[in-house]
């Protein structure tokens, strides 16, 4: 009798829960060395890795995957030595385990200390980027949490050699392999048997599209970690350098516009519009479609009108929806209204201004002056980041290493008892 989705995960998490017992008490180095192996092992391997993606990229295009999905889907040799140099990255941070977040005494000469430690098992469920392998699995290492992973069907050979490369780090490290253990089917009902799998996991983080994200949401037994949209937003104010913003807006839009950091909603301010006609250009030039208000439209017949629905969308391609606005109190309603409290922020030279307007932002992530697509958890020098979280518990914003350690309080007598 084959083994059942709910038994497979017995056994993975049984695995994993004995694998993080190791990790919990394991000194820096060791968790060091498994990474720097590891990092190794996907340059020796790249060949290989590389032929693996190229299986999955020919079975994404026969099954009509998009543009943008293609492209997160796709490896080259750049992208494999970032996701390398990514692991070397997070062994050189500090080691953020046994960190002493706070000690005090109480009267009665109790020392109480409250100290960094794992999570435990984490569960990362995933589409399309292969990299999220490597970024995920590394930054549990780092943190000596066991990782449980699940890829997308679309980049399951990728995974595959990825995981491969990982799992040699790991042994060469003295570690158990099943620190990081990467789900062997890709059948939809182990998704579920993953989410009810409390016994095992201490937390889950999904990282994918809408339907992914509201499914986890909707039936883990575990907390979850995770943002629903990235339905990001610049405010253009008229005290911006008009050069300044153009280079920036088009770095949100265009850099990749299918991360969950890209810009998808510019709003100009009214007394700024006579700078409307160079970001237009700009990004037409790149090969956006605009779709405006019928402010913006009635001053350039190069943009398409914007639906209502339009505000609400999260593109993840080369569209972005323009609106003008009174000023930052209707932009900072705008945003409250429609966005997803993933990144926003503002582009204007008056410092104090800008000041206010992030500290009235809800967002996880708020940006003065700066591309939304900084919202990385590399580029917040975390080495990688596990995914972004747009809720208030337990983090928020990028989530590296520090964000996966949870905290135990040690207390110290001398034969103290209670009254």
């Amino acid at each position: 009798m084959s083994e059942t989705h709910d038994e497979l995960l017995d056994r993975l998490g049984e695995a994993a829960r004995r694998a993080a017992r190791q990790l919990a008490v394991t000194d820096s180095q060791q968790r060091n060395q498994a990474l720097e192996t590891a990092a190794q092992a996907i340059r020796q391997q790249a060949e290989i890795i590389l032929a693996a993606n190229r299986q999955d990229l020919d079975q994404a295009a026969e099954r009509g995957l998009s543009g943008a999905m293609l492209d997160r889907l796709r490896l080259d040799s750049s992208r494999l030595e970032g996701m390398a140099a990514g692991l070397e990255q997070i062994a050189a941070l500090a080691d953020p385990l046994g960190r002493l977040l706070a000690e005090w005494t109480r009267p009665n000469g109790l020392r109480i200390e409250r100290v960094a430690v794992p999570i435990g098992v984490i569960g990362v469920i995933y589409e399309s980027r292969p990299n999220v392998t490597a970024d995920a699995a590394g930054l549990c290492l780092k943190s000596g949490n066991a990782v449980i992973l699940r890829g997308g069907s679309e980049a399951v050979a990728s995974n595959r050699a990825i995981h491969r490369a990982l799992v040699a780090g790991l042994i060469e490290a003295g570690l158990d392999e099943a620190a990081v253990q990467l789900l062997p089917t890709q059948d939809h009902e182990a998704v579920g048997s993953l989410l009810r799998a409390h016994r095992w996991l201490d937390m889950v983080v999904p990282r994918g599209g809408k339907r992914l994200v509201a499914r986890v949401q909707a039936e883990a037994r575990v907390p979850v970690l995770a943002h629903l949209d990235g339905n990001n937003h610049l405010y253009l104010h008229p005290s911006a350098d008009i050069d300044m913003a153009v280079a920036v807006i088009a770095n949100a839009k265009m850099r990749r516009p299918g991360i969950c950091g890209a810009l998808e909603t510019l709003l100009i301010d009214e007394q700024a519009l006579d700078s409307v006609g160079a970001i237009i250009d700009r990004l037409l030039a790149l090969g956006c479609e605009l779709r405006a208000d019928a402010r913006l439209c009635a001053l350039d017949g190069r943009l398409r009108a914007a639906s209502e629905a339009d505000w609400d969308t999260e593109y993840l391609d080369a569209i972005l929806a323009m609106r003008s606005v009174a000023g930052p109190e209707q932009a900072l309603a705008h945003i409250a209204r429609h966005g997803s409290g993933h990144t926003d922020g503002i582009l204007a030279g008056d410092d104090a201004l800008a000041a206010d307007f992030l500290a009235r932002l809800d967002s996880a992530i708020a940006v003065h002056n700066a591309s939304t697509q900084f919202a990385d958890g590399g580029e917040f020098g975390f080495g990688a980041e596990i995914g972004i979280a747009t809720g208030r518990l337990h983090a928020r914003g990028p989530v590296g290493v520090d964000q996966l350690t949870t905290f135990q309080y040690r207390v110290f007598g001398q034969g103290q008892t209670r009254p």
